[in-house]
């Protein structure tokens, strides 16, 4: 027998766009055939099993051969076959599907048959220059045919002889596409799509090192493992055995994963699997390794944004459902109803196993929460339900490394921390270190404060001022402590204004000029115990800012400078000193500007009150100049003492002492200003 024909499509001429542009990756093709391939032996299994093939099943396997000289590639199998009348009904009747009349037939027998379009095979076409298709029935009595086909429609289909069943594919690869013929990329692909296929994939043999190089052994080299840990009863496997699994799927992963969930759902729709919580870096990153989607233990893609939230992308594993459906390739995800149920079950999954462990096994929770962090805060944030979930177990840490749970921290600080109007004040830094002396101060009252410096703090705070009633989070240097938990009125300040207006105008002087840093100076009662100058920065806008180098949406405010409060201690000695020593140094030359300026003053008033209750051409020209002139002679007055007040402070050492001790305190003195700060300290002590 022999035959010449066109491959049957349903619309004029679509094989060479099935070719080039039905998968992504033209490496896909190896997943195709070799899974065609266990489809093939699978189904002589099947028929096994339900009597219909009472010959013997012997080893079933499947395997790839790799022929550089001759360059073929060549996949072969034991399974069920073909006759040539179903070479022409599978192969040139494009997308009839073998594996889904199939399915119907034998739907009653859970047989792991992957195919559904019947356009795997086609994928070789993407890689090849001829394709051959060896194939032998099963059925008693069956010839071995022969099928060739160049890429295009035309085919040529003959017998042959072949002494087993089953089938042979050989690539006859292009001059494009030898880059894999080479072993170790067939390895590689191997390792990627086949490795937990469930018959046995053979590629050459298992070497092993001999007089000075590698040689083949007798035993076959078998690439995947058939029964991997996700199909078994999680009562079957130890904790090593889940963690000799996380080896296998990411042997370069040298951390041990924190904890597992295994999958395993077969109502109301098919789930198994294993996900991971893996040890990471207290930062956003982008995983290496991500978690792998099976349909039937074949591999499908590691795209699984579709299948499980985005934050629980950060964990890693394996999900196997052949109920989520894909695309005529195999290779992406489509959306329905069913991934959402399948997305809502593993979220749940996910929330109940660490709710499990942190009520059986707190200890253990803890020791493992900072690994756990990323995970739960961005699943609180991304997902209400998650959140609703998550509030029973997320913790709180605080400066001295005990954690809380809300509940927990809200009893132990609601005595000390709530303000005079009812509000729960939480206190936090972000950096132990830096806000060193703004901590020391909140604890000398009592307070407790937490450490959040994780990479999703900022938003998980404003998360939660929204979610508990009449509580604000408050970072530990967004003002002085009494101002912060402001538990009576404030105490007045004992200078009079003019003080106030020199003190302000002799720090002005010294405070540093940088590019996106304001400062601005307040002056407060704090008493005497307190520091002299504080260096703050308010918490809305400065939370803001950190929000913005996260979200771009919020760049507006990433833009603005960065705003610092100074705020003098009226109370205190040193600040007091400096107000007599500008008295005493400063104030015999200012004597006759302040004069000058009081007559000014009252000369302003008094032409102000004249024109009081006159309507605007009611006023003429010379006593609105006049008006004019005085004021702007006024603003020329105070400018000079002004700007004689910041020449003595910028030229005064104590004032710059003060003023770099705070910003040394909040950590904001470095490079040159440091090393003149610490030059000066010096200079101060052998005076």
């Amino acid at each position: 027998m022999s035959k010449n024909g066109k491959i049957g499509v349903t619309s004029e001429n679509i094989f060479p766009v099935i070719k080039k542009f039905l998968y992504s990756e033209h490496d896909i093709f190896l997943r195709e055939l070799v899974s065609n391939a266990v489809d093939a032996s699978q189904k002589l299994r099947a028929l096994s099993s339900v009597g219909e093939f009472k010959g013997e099943l012997g080893d079933l396997k499947v395997s790839i051969s790799v022929d550089e000289a001759a360059g073929t590639i060549t996949i072969s199998d034991r399974g069920i076959g073909m006759t040539a009348e179903e070479v022409d009904k599978y192969i040139n009747q494009i997308a009839f599907s073998g594996a889904e009349e199939f399915l119907d037939k034998y739907k009653d027998d859970k047989v792991a048959i992957i195919g559904h379009f019947g356009l795997g095979f086609y994928s070789s076409f993407m890689v090849s220059k001829q394709v051959d298709i060896i194939t032998k029935s099963y059925k008693e009595g069956a010839s071995a045919v022969k099928w060739s086909c160049d890429g295009s429609p035309e085919y040529t289909l003959e017998e042959v002889d072949k002494a087993d069943r089953g089938t042979d594919i050989v690539l006859h690869i292009d001059d494009e596409s030898r880059e894999f013929l080479a072993k170790d990329r067939i390895q590689t692909l191997l390792n990627k799509y086949c490795k937990f296929l469930t018959i046995p994939v053979i590629f050459g043999k298992k070497q092993e090192w001999k007089d000075g190089k590698m040689e083949d052994t007798e035993e076959d080299n078998q690439v995947n493992d058939t029964h991997p840990a996700w199909t078994k009863k999680p009562s079957e496997l130890t904790d090593e055995d889940y963690k000799n699994f996380y080896r296998q799927l990411y042997p370069n992963q040298f951390e041990e994963p924190l904890f597992w969930i295994h999958l395993n759902v077969d109502y109301p729709f098919n789930l198994t699997g294993i996900l991971y919580f893996p040890k990471i870096k207290n930062q956003m990153e982008q995983q290496r390794n991500k978690i792998q989607l099976y349909c039937n233990q074949v591999f499908v893609t590691e795209e699984v944004d579709g299948i499980v939230p985005e934050y629980l992308t950060l964990l890693h594993g394996v999900i196997d459902s052949p109920d989520i459906p894909l695309n005529v390739s195999r290779s992406y995800l489509q959306s329905d109803a069913q991934v959402k149920k399948i997305s809502n079950h593993i979220t749940k999954k996910v929330a109940d196993r660490l709710d499990e462990i942190f009520r059986n096994e707190r200890a253990l929770f803890e020791e493992k929460w900072d690994s756990l962090k990323v995970f739960v805060q961005y699943g609180m944030l991304s997902d209400e339900k998650f959140y609703d979930r998550a509030q029973k177990f997320v913790l709180l840490t605080d400066v001295e490394g005990k954690k809380y749970t809300i509940e927990e921290y809200k009893t132990l600080i609601t005595s000390e921390q709530t303000d005079k109007d009812g509000n729960l004040v939480i206190l936090y830094a972000d950096n132990k270190d830096a806000l060193y002396s703004h901590i020391q101060r909140a604890k000398d009252k009592g307070y407790s404060v937490l450490l959040m410096d994780g990479p999703l703090d900022v938003h998980a705070v404003g998360q939660l001022e929204q979610k508990l009633e009449k509580t604000r989070f408050v970072r530990v240097d967004s003002d002085s402590i009494s101002r912060i938990i402001v538990k009576e009125d404030a105490a007045s300040v004992s200078l009079s204004a003019e003080e106030q207006t020199k003190l302000t105008h002799i720090f002005t002087g010294r405070l540093p000029e940088e590019a996106k840093k304001n400062y601005h100076v307040q002056i407060e009662s704090l008493g005497e115990q307190a520091d002299a100058v504080l260096i703050t920065q308010g918490e809305w806008m400065r939370r803001m800012q950190e929000m913005a180098r996260m979200q771009p949406g919020m760049s507006f405010y990433g833009e603005m400078p960065e705003s610092f409060n100074v705020i003098l201690n009226a109370d205190h000695p040193l600040v007091k000193r400096v107000l007599s020593e500008e008295g005493a140094a400063l104030e015999g030359e200012l004597a006759s500007l302040r004069s000058e300026l009081k007559a000014q003053t009252e000369a302003v008033e008094t032409a102000r009150k004249a024109q009081e209750g006159k309507q605007e051409e009611e006023i003429s020209v010379a006593d609105k100049e006049a008006l004019d002139n005085l004021a702007h002679k006024q603003a020329e007055l105070e400018g000079k003492i002004t700007a004689e007040l910041k020449a003595y402070g910028a030229g005064n050492d104590l004032v710059g002492q003060l003023i770099d001790l705070a910003l040394l305190g909040s950590g904001l003195l470095t490079g040159e200003a440091l090393a003149k700060f610490i030059q000066r300290s010096q200079s101060l002590l052998i005076k």
